[in-house]
């Protein structure tokens, strides 16, 4: 069997199965796990990889050379259909996490063979985002369950975290953990909040002007800032819990997610200006990009190991490379028409995204 085989194997029995033999346990603190039942030792399901583009040679010296950007190219890996998904994250093994939020699932990829393996999250399930902690577990933002929920990767124990119930239809979307291990997420009906991975204990906090909290991050100094699309603002979660509400240039710009890059200057993508923002907090200045072209609509920012900025263009259908450094813009076209990347993850050498319409996983390697 490959890499990753307790939750493989686990996980291929469950996606064939119907739901005989789970049991559900309720804590005192409400936190609801699941236990997947023991499986066979039967090989994961295949699925068929879809053709890669040609990818420029990767250098074979002790030194990793990154790539120019005009030899970028995209590689693609089909997931099964109906996935839709929304969300990635690179896991510990070397596979890749996804949200497959219309089937109510977690899956992941092996790029190496381009096998999917799927989990279903419970009944009414619909992930939005996925992140992976120091020790490998994901963790989801799943709008349909109005929960926080966690995989185990070794044992295939899926752990739901309920909103409290004077929170219901939070519309979660994304979560970080901050340097101290505290998982901050948001939620698109107007909240943000906190959970004590440890205890299961919760926060949730009312955000300034009401709904749009959206995308969130984390500095390396433990500070952590969310992105407000409907609030059209960036805020800064305080040590109390308080926000304080930062003002990007464009008014009614659109601010849909940010990225912290190694200096702690935060990176925004406006939705509706079709603009790259970066906020410095040691100056308290604000830079603005447009992107290229009279359309363009930026959704999801990451920011890579070496602090080149990577924003998905919804207008043009394309990946767009910002090097901070020549303030270039590189457009790589997305292989698909439309396909939608929604959010944007990555490891060294690796930029990853999924196209969300297309039912396919993305990847540029950069070096």
């Amino acid at each position: 069997m490959s890499r990753w085989l307790t939750l493989v194997v686990a996980l291929a029995f469950l996606a064939g199965c119907d739901g005989g033999g789970v049991v559900d346990t309720t804590a005192a603190s409400g936190v609801v796990t699941t236990v997947l039942p023991t499986a066979p030792t039967t090989a994961p399901p295949t699925v068929t990889r879809a053709p890669s583009t040609t990818m420029a040679p990767i250098s074979t010296t002790t030194e990793p050379r990154y790539l120019a950007p005009e030899a970028l190219t995209v590689e693609t890996f089909q997931v099964p259909p109906g996935s839709r998904p929304h969300d990635v994250a690179p896991a510990a093994d070397g596979g890749v996490w996804y949200t497959a939020q219309d089937l109510g699932e977690l899956g992941w990829l092996d790029p190496e063979t381009g096998e999917t393996v799927h989990v279903p999250l419970g009944e009414g399930a619909r992930p939005h985002g996925v992140i992976v902690d120091d020790e490998g577990t994901p963790w989801i933002t799943d709008g349909g369950l109005n929960a926080i929920v966690s995989v185990q990767p070794t044992t295939g124990v899926v752990t739901v975290y309920p909103l409290p119930a004077d929170r219901p239809d939070a519309n979660l979307n994304t979560a970080v953990f901050a340097s101290d291990g505290m998982l901050w997420f948001t939620g698109q009906d107007g909240i943000y909040g906190s959970l004590d991975t440890g205890s299961g204990d919760m926060t949730v906090y009312d955000a300034p002007r009401g709904r749009g909290p959206y995308g969130i991050t984390a500095t390396p100094d433990g500070d952590v800032y969310y992105a407000s699309l409907a609030g059209s603002y960036v805020g800064k979660i305080e040590s109390d819990g308080a926000v304080t509400v930062l003002e990007p240039p464009t008014p009614g710009q659109g601010a849909r997610r940010v990225w912290s890059d190694s200096a702690g200057a935060v990176w925004v993508s406006e939705w509706n200006s079709g603009s790259l923002s970066k906020y410095d907090p040691g100056l308290g200045e604000w830079a603005t990009w447009p992107l290229p072209g009279d359309s363009a609509a930026a959704y999801a920012v990451y920011v890579d190991e070496i602090d080149v900025v990577w924003v998905s263009d919804f207008g043009s259908n394309s990946m767009v490379r910002f090097d901070p450094a020549t303030e270039e813009m590189t457009s790589l076209a997305l292989p698909h028409d439309s396909g939608e990347v929604r959010q944007i993850l990555g490891r060294d050498g690796e930029v990853w995204g999924a196209e969300s319409a297309a039912d396919t996983l993305i990847v540029i390697r950069t070096r």
